[in-house]
């Protein structure tokens, strides 16, 4: 079967969606896992972008907002995720198997792309839980690199485990032969909020008493300079948001550009 050949499935595949096969499943803790699928040949994405995800499990599958982890050059789309108990897809979701069929709408958006910010010195991505899957797309685009001369990833979790799939992906890129020496430019920064941790507490905690930049050796963030990337949690984009417009920062958008994007597809 080629990899654009529709499987056979339990209920028919809805029109104008990918159906695509499940490559690799990684679980990190009870609550977070991995997968990858087959890509469409036809399918193209910026690097940062959200895509539709779904399963062929019912005459109306649910969908919801994914962010496409991995970057626009790879033969496959990576996902990252939570898991829902009780949640309407990721109750599912978190049970496939490598050979399985997933659901993805064809129209891929979202604001967490380059060409949504002004050029700048530094790029800051700003991210909690699952909220890391944009910015794993975009660490490993070379264009990232190429537009601004350093990135910090932020990535803030409840507990320690949480952190392991993000401090994988940054080993795994500073070696890698595309983008591995652009990524000597990219700095991770770890925080955890309910355990012991070397970084502990809320990255809007850190700015406000100026821990991070102290941690990082790098200057407050300035509008002159510093570009910044959100995504996670509602409160979190809410606080990250402010603390931004307090240095200065201005939202912007796919059609005005400007010195901080919001992502906001997967608040309830």
């Amino acid at each position: 079967m080629s990899l654009d050949e529709a499987p056979k499935t339990e209920f028919p595949i809805p029109a104008g969606v990918f159906a695509q096969t499940v490559t690799s499943v990684e679980h990190y803790t009870d609550r977070l896992f991995k997968f990858r699928i087959t890509r469409p040949s036809t399918f193209r994405f910026r690097s940062g972008e959200f895509v539709m995800i779904g399963l062929p499990n019912a005459e109306k599958p649910v969908f919801r907002a994914y962010s496409v982890a991995s970057p626009s050059w790879d033969e496959e789309l990576e996902f990252y995720s939570i898991k829902v108990p009780d949640g309407p897809l990721t109750e599912h979701l978190q049970k496939i198997k490598v050979g399985d069929t997933v659901l993805m709408r064809k129209k891929p958006t979202g604001t967490l792309v380059n060409d949504a910010l002004l050029p700048g010195k530094r790029l800051w991505m700003f991210s909690t839980g699952t909220g890391i899957a944009p910015f794993a797309s975009l660490i490993r685009d070379p264009e990232t690199y190429e537009k601004f001369d350093q990135v910090i990833l932020t990535h803030t979790c409840r507990e320690v485990g949480e952190l392991e799939y993000g401090k994988q992906l940054v080993k795994a890129l500073k070696e890698d032969p595309l983008v591995g020496e652009m990524a000597q430019n990219l700095r991770h920064y770890c925080t955890v909020t309910r355990e012991d941790y070397p970084f502990q507490g809320r990255i809007t905690d850190l700015m406000a008493s100026g821990k991070v930049f102290e941690d990082l050796g790098v200057p407050q963030i300035s509008p002159e300079t510093d570009r910044g990337m959100i995504c996670g949690s509602m409160e979190m984009l809410k606080d990250t948001k402010t603390a931004l417009e307090g240095f200065g920062l201005e939202e912007g958008a796919n059609n005005k550009p400007a010195t901080f994007v919001v992502e906001r597809a997967f608040v309830d």
